[in-house]
Order: structure tokens, then C-alpha cells, then sequence
């Protein structure tokens, strides 16, 4: 069901010292699983193989399969801990995916046909990207890695919201059913031009008020 594993090994030693001693003394990072009908599991996990899975984007809104010793379970990242100067994980949380029962989660979002895009090609404009992800429900088969917006017929000046977007076959967009169209994607004037533009008007402005004073 997934194309990303993690292995990870249940433990007892809890609380802030035991995750600061896992952390320094056996470079592993503190996690919890929970989520579904089964109670929290707290897990330690490798550093160097979770830094390396999240070298992929797509994991962060990919059914990962974590492997807690040697029994398999299919979790979400919930939220991640980071080291605020650093930024490398402190802890993580997982959520459980249950077959059959939908899920909510956010799914980043990529911009297809960004340099054929009318507004930027044609009309000079900029690609603003106005929402890095969008939170979905759906059910775990249909999740998707990520949501597109294809940009090709957005032209200057034109704004694309949630409502615009076709939704992956399965997946519903929950600030939709809350009513909130939320804008994803704009193509605006270059600051390039706007600054060029500005800095041609200066010579005559100035040339404008010379004649004046004469």
C-alpha cells in the first residue's frame, strides 16, 4: 500500500529526560503512534533514516508503512518537531490509517505548466503560489501525492481558488465544505517591470518640473 517504510522500536523510558538521553546518547528521535480503535504506542526512531525519507516531499503526505518491531502499521506524519535553530526533527507523531475509514491530512501543491503559462509568457506577469498545501479527506486509497494546478490558461492578473481546481477522483477539499474558497495560485505584474517603469517616469518628472521652475 505504500512506497515508503520506516522502521521503529516500541519503548517504555518516557518523558523529557529519556527522549533528551534517546536523542544524545543513541542518536534516535522519540515518536508516538495513535489514531484508529488500538491506544498510543510510543516509538523511537533512527535520525538518519527519517532524515533521509523526508528528503522526499512526497512523504509527508504519503501513507508511510512503519515497521514497530517487525509488526506493520500504516500511519500518517501528523506533526513534526523541529529543532528551532537546527531544524532537524525532535519528535514526531503519527496517526494511524484504518482501510475504509477516511482521513484528513494536507498534500502539498504543485504548479503544472508554469512556463507556458499565458499570464507569464505572453503577459510578463510573475507565478505567485498562495498555498504551499491544501488539507483533503478522503480515503487512504485515493490519497494523492499531490494536488495540481495546472497554470497554462491563467492569465494576468488572474487569481485561481480552491473552487477552480479539479479535485483528484476520491478527495474532498475540506475548506470547501466549510464554504471557504481559498485562493491558491495568481499571476500579477512583474515587480521587475513596475520598478522599470517607475524609474522611465523619473527623467520626464524631473525634466517636467525643471520647466516649471523656469
Amino acid at each position: 500500500m505504500s512506497e515508503f517504510t520506516l522502521n521503529a522500536q516500541a519503548r517504555n523510558d518516557l518523558g523529557k529526560g529519556a527522549s533528551r538521553r534517546l536523542r544524545r546518547n543513541a542518536d534516535l528521535i522519540p515518536a508516538v503512534v495513535y489514531g484508529g480503535e488500538k491506544a498510543p504506542v510510543s516509538v523511537s526512531l533512527a535520525t538518519r533514516e527519517v532524515a533521509k525519507l523526508l528528503l522526499n516531499d512526497a512523504a509527508y503526505s504519503s501513507i508511510l508503512e512503519l515497521n514497530i518491531d517487525g509488526k506493520k502499521e500504516n500511519v500518517l506524519i501528523k506533526a513534526l518537531q523541529r529543532h528551532p535553530a537546527k531544524s532537524f526533527v525532535l519528535h514526531a507523531d503519527f496517526i494511524r490509517v484504518v482501510a475504509g475509514q477516511k482521513l484528513t491530512t494536507m498534500v502539498h501543491v504543485v504548479l503544472l505548466n508554469e512556463e507556458t503559462c499565458v499570464g507569464h509568457k505572453t503577459g510578463g506577469g510573475d507565478i505567485f503560489r498562495l498555498a504551499t498545501e491544501l488539507e483533503v479527506t478522503c480515503l487512504p486509497q485515493n490519497l494523492p501525492d499531490a494536488i495540481e494546478v495546472d497554470m497554462a490558461n491563467v492569465e494576468l492578473g488572474q487569481i485561481v481558488h480552491l473552487a477552480d481546481i479539479t479535485a483528484p477522483k476520491g478527495v474532498e477539499f475540506t475548506a470547501l465544505a466549510h464554504d471557504n474558497n481559498i485562493a491558491v495560485a495568481s499571476v500579477q505584474a512583474s515587480r521587475v517591470a513596475a520598478v522599470e517603469d517607475e524609474n522611465q517616469d523619473q527623467p520626464a518628472a524631473a525634466a517636467e518640473a525643471e520647466t516649471e521652475e523656469k
